[in-house]
């Protein structure tokens, strides 16, 4: 079983988004995204990382939160696995600006 990219909305945040938020206790991050899109795929570690381009310490680094994600780096993975990078981009973007204690609240980012 695959799971498949959700087209894109305009609301600020989709059913899917709140009801993931919901059954996760928190706010989205892109480590919680990548690991349970590789765990849902059934795909370890090292075949995980070989399809995003990088080392299977780095994805495990990212999956225990001991390396943050740029949002262009999210945007690459998110091409990677056929998702809109801007639904990477803009979690890995709060992400800083929540790390760097910013009260600001991203709800979309518009391609140019």
């Amino acid at each position: 079983m695959s799971i498949k990219p959700a087209k894109a909305s305009k609301s600020a945040k989709s059913d899917a988004m709140v009801f993931m938020e919901k059954i996760t206790a928190g706010p989205l991050t892109i480590a919680g995204i990548l690991k349970s899109l590789r765990e849902c795929d059934g795909i370890n570690q090292k075949d995980f990382a070989e399809r995003l381009g990088i080392s299977k310490q780095n994805l495990c680094d990212i999956e225990k939160g001991r390396k943050a994600v740029t949002p262009s780096r999210a945007a690459h993975f998110a091409l990677k696995l056929g998702y809109p990078p801007t639904a990477f981009m803009r979690i890995a973007l709060q992400e800083e600006l929540d790390h760097v204690g910013v009260k600001l609240h991203i709800n979309s980012i518009d391609a140019a």
